[in-house]
């Protein structure tokens, strides 16, 4: 009996994937259900996969696509798509190159999932919490009744990040792999929004609206999209796909900041140009109508920028193309859409089974990797997924042959 902890997609794709080779497979879960964290990312319409050249897709990792791309070359964002088309669900790529199933929903498609694992003879076991290992190297989980070991001739630990721990994501699993001698790195926030010093006037009146057409400058990135302000400062697509830098330069200089252009359509000059052309007209509707700002772009203007010169054409004009803002902490990572940190690559085997712990094998967000929102997220939890089960098939067979 093989053993798989975790009813994420990286567990749930493991469990499929030895199933066909014949394998008998036990999933634990500590929820009630399995796949509750995949449901609450399908909630805004579940992004499976991004559509832009794979080289470019695999950049998406940043400083662990060397590791990781060995997997995705296994299982591409084309064979994700095959695979959910399986089901007989069409997918569909929007005006981003992000691909989603045809209703936009996450459940058809775990319901779907779900019902061929169980007819392919999976064993789901729920509220069952992992708890490590006995003296005698057996699994211990905690059970709504008891403790209870199981031997496992291999298992699959697909036990996901720190963020999100209302669908199980609690990160609790790391200080038992330490015990083991597991190297790990610490948790962060990835995906998160950062905090600004907001005057009472701007949150109240603009937390939860986005600013659409902008561009975003920071040490080396530079990307054009929308992002939303928030209470305590900012986030959305836009601040997720920088956030890994500005959390780092955070964490070295306790602040950084970052300057966005606020009418990317329009270059300096041609902003000066119809700045001097306002007249009597008041700063506000002129602004909104010559450049086309919206009322938070405009209010954003005035929060940062000095007042008593916006009678300067050129100020204003650098300010509206290079508005500086200060970010000074990533929010908590119980906020994060995911985490970076984890088992590090250096603890793992090319077959991703820690070096620590034969017969032990990861998969999933518990690896030390991280990447913007889009469908990186989804896509490498699958091929990290297929790729432990493989590890695992092929760790049996040498078994196999040692024992022969």
């Amino acid at each position: 009996m093989l053993t798989i902890i975790g009813g994420g997609p990286a567990g749930l794709i493991a469990a499929e994937t030895l199933l066909a080779a014949g394998q008998s497979v036990t999933l634990y879960d500590a929820m009630p259900s399995v796949g509750r964290k995949f449901l609450i990312a399908g909630n805004g319409g579940l992004n499976l996969t991004h559509a832009e050249p794979y080289a470019e897709f695999v950049s998406r990792y940043g400083k662990r696509a060397a590791q990781l791309q060995p997997y995705l070359d296994q299982f591409t964002p084309t064979d994700l798509r095959n695979w959910v088309h399986d089901f007989g669900i069409d997918t569909f790529v929007g005006t981003s190159q992000r691909v989603f199933p045809a209703e936009m929903k996450a459940g058809p498609l775990l319901s779907a999932w779900k019902k061929r694992l169980t007819a392919q003879g999976l064993i789901t076991k729920t509220r069952q919490r992992w708890l490590g290992w006995n003296a005698a190297g057996n699994l211990r989980f905690e059970t709504p009744k008891d403790e209870i070991c199981v031997a496992s001739a291999a298992t699959v630990l697909a036990l996901g990040g720190a963020s999100w721990p209302q669908t199980g994501a609690t990160g609790d699993w790391a200080a038992t792999l330490a015990d083991k001698g597991v190297a790990l790195a610490p948790f962060q926030p990835a995906n998160c929004g950062f905090d600004v010093a907001w005057s009472p006037h701007f949150k109240t009146k603009f937390a939860g609206v986005p600013i659409k057409s902008v561009a975003l400058s920071a040490q080396h990135f530079q990307r054009r999209g929308e992002f939303v302000m928030t209470e305590t400062g900012i986030e959305g697509s836009l601040i997720y796909a920088a956030a890994a830098g500005l959390r780092d330069a955070i964490s070295a200089d306790g602040s950084v900041t970052i300057h966005l252009d606020l009418a990317p359509d329009f270059d300096l000059q041609t902003v000066q140009s119809k700045l001097g052309k306002r007249g009597s007209k008041s700063i506000s509707s002129y602004l909104a109508k010559a450049l086309g700002l919206s009322k938070v772009k405009i209010n954003l203007l005035y929060e940062v920028g000095d007042k008593t010169q916006f009678t300067d054409v050129a100020y204003f004009a650098t300010l509206i193309k290079d508005l500086p803002l200060t970010l000074t902490a990533p929010r908590p990572i119980r906020e994060a859409i995911s985490t970076a940190g984890g088992v590090s690559f250096e603890a793992l085997t090319p077959d991703l089974m820690l070096t620590a712990l034969p017969g032990t094998f990861c998969a999933g967000e518990m690896l030390d990797w991280e990447a913007p929102t889009g469908g990186y997220l989804l896509t490498a939890c699958f091929a990290t997924g297929k790729a432990a089960a493989q590890g695992v098939l092929d760790w049996l067979a040498a078994q196999a042959k040692i024992d022969t």
